[in-house]
């Protein structure tokens, strides 16, 4: 984990209806493997940046936002679906998915949290075969592709989706 990262960090959403700017360093970066976060995120783990709620700020949009248990809740685009924050309702902070963030790539993980869940196959996945997108998809449906997700930086308030 770097001992600083070039702040303000900014991410939202795949259609870029909510998006979000942090201004505090991320504290415990992490994997959880957790039954309820595989669920959140529809995928074997959430990848999450927790910051404090001080240097946390909604920029564009109002998420909607699901009560997950007692104790906490998480914020998703309620157009497109793609999670975006889990949150003790009582805690300082909130952990932004890092997926979501505009440079995921620049936040590393440091540890594992819910290791009860870990799906067991995460193991052998550096073994598998790799290629790109465009190495899988057949050539016809490469020639029709037209990505409609909002870039990965800031856009001005009234940018949409080249349709």
């Amino acid at each position: 984990m770097p001992d600083s990262y070039n702040l303000p960090l900014t991410g939202g959403c795949q259609c870029g209806a909510v998006r979000y700017v942090v201004t505090a360093a991320p504290e415990r970066v992490h994997l959880c493997h957790c039954r309820m976060c595989q669920k959140a995120v529809g995928g074997p783990f959430a990848a999450s940046a927790p910051v404090r709620r001080s240097g946390f700020a909604w920029t564009r949009g109002t998420p909607a936002s699901f009560a997950s248990s007692s104790l906490a809740h998480r914020d998703f685009c309620a157009r497109c679906g793609t999670p975006l924050t889990f949150r003790y309702d009582d805690a300082d902070t909130i952990s932004v998915t890092i997926g979501s963030l505009d440079r995921p790539q620049d936040m590393a993980p440091v540890r594992h949290y819910g290791i009860e869940g870990r799906l067991g196959w995460l193991d052998r996945l550096a073994a598998l075969p790799v290629e790109t997108t465009g190495e899988m998809m057949p050539a016809a449906r490469r020639a029709r592709y037209v990505n409609y997700q909002h870039p990965d930086h800031e856009t001005p308030p009234d940018w949409s989706a080249p349709r």
